[in-house]
């Protein structure tokens, strides 16, 4: 049981993230289409394996780094901009959905090996 904690605690953490930006997504009055349109544009970044794995790699693990969306939102928010705010949170949530269901970010050995686990 020990040994599948950081994995389960890794899910944990995408629900949180997951909730966090759906509850501030629609607490600000954002449109629920967008999110839905959006949700999965991330995944787009596989078409990076279409030039190899390592560029796919880092394609993929770029647009799933939780930085980014961060920094976004938070940018969108100090700069009042409601489109960057609204981008960083589908994103976000994005990114939580992935890791709560066991997607994780890639290594270039496969793309099935991922740091939650091997899918």
């Amino acid at each position: 049981m020990v040994e599948r904690l950081p994995s389960l605690f890794l899910r944990v953490e995408g629900v949180a993230v997951l909730a966090a930006a759906l509850v501030l997504y629609f607490d600000l009055g954002y449109e629920w289409w967008l999110l839905v349109l959006l949700l999965l544009a991330p995944d787009l970044s596989a078409l990076g394996f279409l030039a190899g794995q390592r560029v796919g790699t880092a394609a993929y693990d770029i647009a799933h780094l939780e930085a980014l969306p961060l920094a976004l939102a938070v940018g969108g928010y100090l700069g009042d901009s409601d489109v960057a705010v609204k981008l960083g949170l589908i994103w976000l949530a994005h990114i939580g959905m992935d890791r709560a269901v066991g997607y994780g970010l890639k290594y270039p050995t496969s793309f099935k090996d991922t740091h939650l686990q091997r899918v």
